[in-house]
């Protein structure tokens, strides 16, 4: 499953797998506890594949990130915590992505990418490859 049918919901925490969809939105399923949520057009939602990081020369697509991590990791999960100090945080994130825009990339930022990483680790859903539609361009 690529990154388009996973989720970052506004006000609730964690990643969501959706799972179908309705008239009003959809259902999706948390990576954190396997709830359901209904989730309305009234929600702020982000697909992770649309999301992408600011470097000084262009914006990396979060898959790129999720890629640079899991090459530093071996594929295991990150060798810090989300909840770590600003300057650790910073330290890592400049070992992964060396021309992160610091002035656009706030430690709050580095914090969700480091957390979406493990949350998709744990679930085995880090298959970044492009989709298959994607390849055929």
């Amino acid at each position: 499953m690529g990154l388009d049918k996973i989720l970052s919901v506004s006000g609730r925490p964690g990643l969501y797998k959706v799972q179908a969809q309705t008239r009003s939105g959809f259902l999706a399923e948390s990576l954190l506890d396997g709830k359901r949520i209904s989730v309305g057009i009234q929600h702020n939602v982000s697909i992770l594949s649309e999301i992408a990081i600011y470097t000084l020369t262009q914006e990396l697509p979060l898959r790129e990130v999720f890629k640079k991590i899991k090459d530093k990791e071996d594929g295991k999960t990150t060798s810090i915590g989300h909840k770590e100090g600003k300057d650790k945080l910073e330290e890592y994130f400049f070992e992964v992505l060396p021309d992160y825009d610091e002035d656009r990339v706030y430690p709050s930022d580095i914090k969700k990418i480091i957390q979406w990483y493990n949350l998709l680790q744990k679930n085995e859903l880090l298959d970044l490859e492009e989709s298959s539609s994607e390849e055929e361009e």
